[in-house]
């Protein structure tokens, strides 16, 4: 089944939830701007660009590693397809960062696996060079 053919229309979840959990559907659901069966997008409350998106498991677990093949399949989708459309949209996108943050020792402030999508612009930082390696300053630059 294509991308378009499983895309839903905002309804709830059978899946196990977090009641206070910020990205579960109790929460967020209002938010989800793209949902499928598995996996939602939302915006990020505090965005590191204009377009930075969290792609997010509909069922809650804590990270990445907790997601089911098919979740992280679906997210794939998902990311190809938001991609596409920020650059469709806005053609000063010259690049992204995807990531993710796994446990508070990497950064990770909500206990619910997000993927991160980070349009990136010419000129938007002096050296991007190294990327994701920023989470480690004097390692960016190799």
């Amino acid at each position: 089944m294509g991308f378009a053919a499983r895309l839903l229309d905002h309804q709830g979840s059978e899946t196990p939830q977090e009641v206070n959990c910020p990205f579960c559907p109790a929460l967020a659901q209002d938010r989800y701007e793209v949902q499928l069966h598995l996996v939602a997008a939302l915006r990020d409350a505090y965005p590191v660009a204009e377009g930075h998106y969290l792609i997010v498991p509909l069922r809650h677990t804590t990270d990445f590693f907790g997601m089911t093949e098919a979740e992280r399949g679906e997210a794939d989708e998902l990311l190809v397809h938001l991609a596409s459309q920020l650059r469709h949209g806005d053609p000063s996108i010259d690049g992204f960062n995807v990531g993710m943050n796994c446990g508070p020792v990497a950064g990770q402030t909500v206990g619910h696996a997000h993927i991160h999508l980070i349009p990136r612009r010419r000129g938007d930082t002096p050296r991007p060079r190294g990327g994701v390696r920023g989470v480690i300053p004097e390692k960016m630059d190799y």
